[in-house]
């Protein structure tokens, strides 16, 4: 659930990062006076990105002051934090929102710091955290409107949002760039719960015919990752998987289980529709395996779906549930990965894969992605309702 807050002196994190932590339209509180030289006289960092901001949004009554009313007091951004040595707030009072600036000293562990705090916050149980990001980096500072209005006007310049929930969307028609860190994307999509945001022309419809419902397409896809042959694949999946160095094509090597890592994928791939497999990680030499996963290159996608969806019933029958132990099945185009590893699935969404879920009754909260699969009674998505994007 999404927080529903107003900038206040009490507004958090949330009410940065996503656009429905903060309601617009209301007035601005009237700012204080700057608390430094620097500020006062336009020089020094803050005052520069000011300058910057200006030239595509307002950015008026600038205030380094902590006691600002505008300036929020929870626990991010503040000094100190994620290596952030100055932090200021101006208002757009034209969009009727304030842009609080965080000079960071270090942008590579400011955006871990981001990458962190929304990682745990979906660990807490808000797996939509993060899906309407505010996070504008920019060169040398990093900006916060709380305006969707504002962003859509900063994204004009080089400022990129950054988001670091692994089911944000990045449409086709729109930058995205390569952030310091892994599984996250910069972009100049503006996402936004109420459609005021960035223009998404990829808008998916309910399979159903029942009106129209954030990711599930009636016909075709978001797009699904493909590759033309295992090391392909291998080169795709990247650091998601520990197939740097511990990486096997042997038959003898790949049809090896461990009671701590269970394939989809039993017996002969071929009988699965799969015409290529591959393992990574660790096998069991004298010790228990390690991070054991299973790629595929799939000849016959819905023959894998059908028998995958019959495993996964059965599975679920015993008790209600999956065993941990248990893969989970993520499927591209035309290649698979199978993987119970919930920080690897992490990194496989967000390169668009989708874990084909075979549950009766499965549903997915809007944000994330549902489509069709192969076969009826499943569905394609980036959504685990046991462990939401773990």
């Amino acid at each position: 659930m999404r927080l529903q807050r107003t900038l206040a002196a009490t507004a958090t994190l949330g009410c940065l990062a996503t656009l429905a932590a903060c309601k617009e339209g209301e007035p601005p509180a009237a700012p204080a006076a700057s608390s430094s030289t620097a500020a006062a006289t336009g020089t020094g960092p803050l005052a520069e990105a000011q300058r910057y901001l200006r030239q595509f949004a307002n950015c008026d009554d600038l205030s380094d002051n902590p006691d600002d009313p505008r300036m929020p007091s929870g626990d991010f951004p503040k000094a100190g934090q994620w290596s952030v040595k100055e932090l200021g707030v101006c208002s757009d009072k034209v969009r009727q929102g304030e842009i609080v600036i965080a000079v960071p000293g270090d942008m590579k562990q400011f955006q871990e710091g981001y990458k962190q705090y929304v990682l745990g916050r979906i660990d807490g149980g808000d797996g939509a955290y993060g899906l309407e990001s505010r996070v504008l980096v920019g060169k040398g500072f990093v900006a916060f409107p709380t305006s969707t209005k504002t962003a859509l006007a900063l994204v004009r310049s080089d400022l990129r949002v950054l988001t670091c929930n692994p089911t944000a969307p990045v449409p086709k028609g729109y930058k995205r760039e390569k952030p310091l860190v892994e599984h996250c994307n910069l972009s100049d999509f503006v996402g936004s719960e109420d459609g005021s945001g960035s223009p998404n022309l990829e808008t998916p419809q309910d399979p159903a015919g029942e009106g129209e419902k954030l990711g599930q397409p009636k016909t075709g896809s978001l797009g699904l990752p493909r590759a033309g042959s295992i090391a392909e694949l291998r080169k795709l999946v990247g650091n998601s998987l520990d197939c740097e160095q511990h990486f096997s094509t042997d038959p003898a090597a790949v049809a090896i289980e461990s009671i701590d890592y269970a394939p989809v994928v039993e017996g002969s791939g071929l009988d699965w529709g799969v015409t290529g497999r591959a393992l990574c990680g660790q096998p069991a030499t004298g010790q228990r395996a390690r991070d054991l996963s299973w790629l595929d290159t799939v000849g016959n996608m819905k023959l894998l779906q059908t028998k995958a969806k019959a495993a996964q019933l059965a599975d679920y029958k015993d008790d209600g549930k999956l065993k941990q132990t248990a893969s989970r099945l993520l499927v591209g185009e035309n290649i698979a990965v199978e993987t119970n590893s919930p920080s690897s699935r992490r990194g496989l969404y967000q390169l668009q894969f989708l874990y084909l879920n075979c549950i009766p009754g499965f549903s997915a909260p809007s944000g994330y992605r549902l489509e069709k699969s192969s076969v009826d009674g499943c569905v394609l998505t980036n959504y685990e309702p046991d462990h939401p994007l773990d």
